[in-house]
């Protein structure tokens, strides 16, 4: 290891500021410096739920996103410009760690489960002294809001992104018992779509916001619009074994 300094990933929970552990408050109250992702133009998420936590004394780095939704996932571009900012973003980080600054890198739900967080933890592991704080996951937090249990038994639970293609979303929606679709957004049509082709519509739940202020829960048939924000998430629970 080449400095002092230690980054935590530190996860922060679904949104409710009551949902961190006590690990991670300990961890961003002690971390000279705090960091986190957030889009152009925005706070962040992130930043907003340790509001009521954090000591006043604290380095701030706000790590902006270059892009997010502006153009396709599948354009090379894409892909390319991600990949420099995180490569400038562990830098960033790395300039304090190596000065002996503690990093907490703030983390939406589990830093481990699609995280961006990861892409830092690839560049910085082998450099720096890491430690993680896990987190309660966004899906949990909202099938706790729906009050639905998502397995019993035996049932195999699929956790499946809206970016996939219309058809894999189907077979896959079809083949297991109980499922988690994440990254809606644009997404949202072809993933009611698919969840119809399965025949999943009438047991699927929409959840929006969960373990946030401004959270709602409602059948997924009762929705009549396309529009669903980026914390939005869609649950099928099984129907498995229950003595």
């Amino acid at each position: 290891m080449s400095a002092t300094g230690t980054l935590h990933g530190v996860g922060l929970g679904p949104g409710d500021p009551e949902l961190l552990t006590v690990k991670a408050v300990k961890a961003v109250q002690s971390a000279p410096v705090i960091a986190w992702f957030c889009k152009k133009g925005r706070r962040g998420h992130a930043r907003t739920i340790v509001d009521g936590w954090l000591k006043p004394e604290r380095i701030e780095a706000p790590l902006v996103y270059p892009v997010t939704v502006e153009i396709p996932f599948a354009d090379p571009e894409y892909n390319n410009s991600l990949a420099a900012f995180y490569a400038g973003a562990a830098e960033t980080l790395a300039a304090h760690l190596e000065a002996g600054r503690d990093v907490a890198l703030l983390c939406e739900g589990d830093p481990l489960f699609y995280g961006s967080f990861m892409h830092l933890y690839v560049r910085l592991k082998d450099r720096f002294r890491v430690s993680i704080v896990p987190g309660v996951t966004g899906m949990s937090g909202c099938w706790t809001a729906a009050g639905a249990p998502i397995t019993w038994g035996d049932d195999i639970l699929t956790v499946l992104p809206g970016t996939l293609p219309r058809e894999q979303l189907a077979a896959r929606l079809a083949a297991t018992d109980a499922a988690v679709v994440m990254k809606l957004g644009r997404n949202f049509p072809k993933v009611r779509a698919a969840l119809a082709e399965a025949g999943l519509l009438e047991r699927a739940i929409y959840v929006e916001r969960g373990a946030m202020a401004d959270e709602k829960v409602m059948r997924l048939a009762d929705k009549i619009d396309d529009e669903a924000p980026y914390f939005s998430i869609i649950l099928v629970p099984g129907q498995g074994r229950r003595p």
